[in-house]
């Protein structure tokens, strides 16, 4: 059986339709057989997955397949919109996903909301684009829509990683020779909140494009910031470099020039020379990073390095405070 379901759930990125099922020769009485043993997961009516692929996916993936899930069992076309189309654009989030799905609908009497779907009244501003084989809203579009609909970090967490993204992406094809696109600009996401005007949240959109920064190396990075921003901090430099200490060159996430104090969050530490980790034994990687933090402080007055708990708590990352 396991090679069965291996061989239906090639397709569809591991979704199984009930149809598909039952051309395999499965009734209804063996398809619940296997939910009960854990080999399929029902995740919206006719719509299934395995359970290995359930059981491994982290709560991203598992909002991606109900997403898909959700269009799939949907029998007419859908534009997937907000965190929907998110999940789609592999933007991250901080907290937890909706239990919605979201779509842009023109016919949407000032929006509406289905037991699984929430459709927005409106068009894209422009053509979709296709992933998965879903129609989504443009990926400026829908960092609009979620920075309008949404809160003030999850929206600079996904405009942080959009924008990060976009430039790697640019500059590794100007590298290749290639005249691709060139990247996403807050400037574009400027326009694009102008072009599509919300009836609301255009304020909280405005001041989550004007703080989004692709320097922002990932969620924890832009999550700090965050805090930062809510506690009043000092506003610091974001992945300055320290050449030529002990041979390396060596960056840190957050730097107070004034103050010369680092933070880092996570310790994840980064260097010019070979991978972080490789194969190496985790030892190594300690007394490397032991090292690195010594070399550096040689070169700063205070060093603090937090953590997903610390910055999840604004009382616990009060604590990491320059000056």
């Amino acid at each position: 059986m396991s090679e069965l379901l291996d061989i239906v759930s090639a397709r569809r990125d591991g979704l199984i339709a009930y149809a598909t099922l039952r051309e395999r020769g499965l009734d209804s009485h063996s398809v619940d057989a296997l939910i009960r043993r854990g080999e399929l997961v029902r995740t919206r009516r006719g719509i299934y997955v395995s359970g290995e692929l359930w059981r491994a996916a982290d709560p991203d993936q598992c909002y991606r397949l109900f997403v898909l899930s959700t269009a799939l069992a949907s029998g007419r076309p859908l534009v997937l919109s907000h965190a929907s189309a998110a999940v789609m654009h592999g933007l991250p989030h901080i907290g937890t996903w909706p239990r919605t799905v979201h779509t842009i609908d023109p016919d949407a009497f000032g929006g509406s909301t289905a037991r699984f779907t929430a459709s927005h009244r409106g068009a894209p501003a422009s053509e979709p684009a296709l992933l998965g084989g879903i129609a989504v809203t443009l990926l400026p579009r829908t960092l609009v829509d979620v920075a309008a609909s949404t809160s003030f970090l999850v929206g600079v967490t996904m405009i942080d990683h959009a924008l990060r993204v976009e430039r790697e992406r640019a500059a590794a094809e100007a590298r290749r020779g290639i005249r691709g696109r060139r990247a996403l600009t807050r400037e574009d996401l400027f326009a694009e909140l102008v072009a599509v005007n919300p009836r609301a949240g255009a304020r909280l959109a405005e001041r989550a494009i004007a703080f989004g920064n692709g320097l922002s190396a990932n969620g924890g990075e832009s999550l700090s910031r965050v805090r930062m921003f809510q506690l009043g901090f000092e506003v610091p430099e974001l992945q300055v470099g320290f050449p030529a200490i002990d041979g390396h060159d060596y960056w840190v996430d957050f730097y107070w020039r004034r103050i010369r104090k680092i933070g880092e969050f996570d310790g994840k530490h980064k260097c010019t020379r070979g991978a972080v980790l490789g194969d190496r034994d985790p030892g190594e990687v300690v007394w490397e990073e032991e090292r690195r933090e010594g070399a550096l402080r040689h070169h700063s007055d205070s060093f603090d390095r937090w953590d997903w708990a610390t910055a999840l708590s604004p009382q616990r990352f009060h604590g990491v405070r320059p000056g």
